[in-house]
């Protein structure tokens, strides 16, 4: 499979080292600086530029006719408008906040547990994210799915920013260097507390999930996410 990779930096390069391990060349690399490339050639493109880049990267796929995966966090405002837009060219897209394959079953005990703690009473909920000190944007993407999938099987009906409330979930997000990503949801009691964490060890996991996802996608239309993926 012939990829167009988005953004080169530390996530790049690591998808680069696994994508070509599992057989795949890499035809193209845009750095986040570059905003005209030609991506005719490739069977799949993925995109973990920046923010600002990020919507504008995956148009240019769309143009193109290549179905893009994309790990970019950050720009999310725009996703129903990017959505519409695949749909509109015959397009293929997935998009998922973090790529780790075990975060994504992480994502589903988390709803699981929601929803089973849901009708408990005396449990309140918090959430603690821990991601290097080069990351962008806060609370991170990771953050923010677990906090909806707690939405969508719980009395909570927001998540915000350091504070919470008996409606809202309190994110507390930290910056630490080389930590890759660590994501923490405490439910607590008078009496006790339940906690589910997922911790990341390096970025290997989120650039293989990255690559079995433009697998995937490969050949296909249509809007996805890894849920698709996974068969989950």
């Amino acid at each position: 499979m012939k990829i167009a990779l988005l953004g080169y930096g530390k996530m790049g390069k690591t998808i680069e080292k696994i994508a070509t391990e599992r057989g795949h060349t890499i035809i193209l690399k845009v750095d986040k600086d570059d905003t005209t490339y030609d991506l005719s050639g490739a069977d799949v493109a993925i995109d973990f530029s920046i923010p600002s880049a990020a919507v504008n990267n995956i148009t240019n796929c769309f143009k193109a006719n290549v179905p893009v995966v994309s790990g970019t966090t950050g720009w999310l405002d725009h996703y129903d408008a990017v959505a519409a837009l695949c749909e509109e060219k015959n397009g293929g897209f997935i998009y998922a906040s973090n790529y780790s394959l075990g975060v994504n079953l992480f994502f589903e005990l988390n709803k699981k547990l929601a929803k089973m703690i849901n009708p408990v009473e005396g449990y309140d909920i918090a959430m603690e994210e821990i991601h290097h000190t080069e990351k962008l944007d806060a609370p991170s993407g990771t953050a923010i799915t677990l906090a909806e999938g707690i939405i969508e099987n719980s009395t909570k009906n927001k998540w915000q920013l350091d504070q919470g409330d008996s409606d809202t979930i309190p994110i507390i997000a930290k910056r630490i260097d080389k930590v890759p990503g660590t994501h923490t949801v405490t439910y607590s009691s008078e009496v006790d507390d339940i906690e589910i964490k997922h911790t990341a060890h390096n970025r290997n996991g989120f650039a293989l999930g990255a690559v079995v996802a433009a697998e995937w996608l490969k050949g296909k239309t249509g809007v996805f996410s890894m849920k698709d993926v996974l068969g989950l």
